[in-house]
């Protein structure tokens, strides 16, 4: 039996990383901190921004 997941289209070239977006939207998170170049390279899809984590400190922890 398939799941929602199933029938999603693909959002990364590397479709094992759709999960992290997937968990994200699901979640309603603004960001995903990873290095992965293909998550990376989605960065904005449903609104969520994917920084490297020396970007997530710059951008989000020095503000706190």
């Amino acid at each position: 039996m398939a799941s929602a997941v199933d029938s999603v289209e693909p959002i990364c070239s590397d479709a094992d990383d759709d999960k992290f977006f997937l968990c994200a939207i699901s979640a309603a998170c603004k960001w995903i901190v990873s290095g992965d170049k293909h998550l990376l390279a989605k960065s904005g899809y449903g609104n969520i921004e994917v920084v490297k984590p020396r970007g997530f400190i710059e951008k989000v922890l020095s503000r706190l």
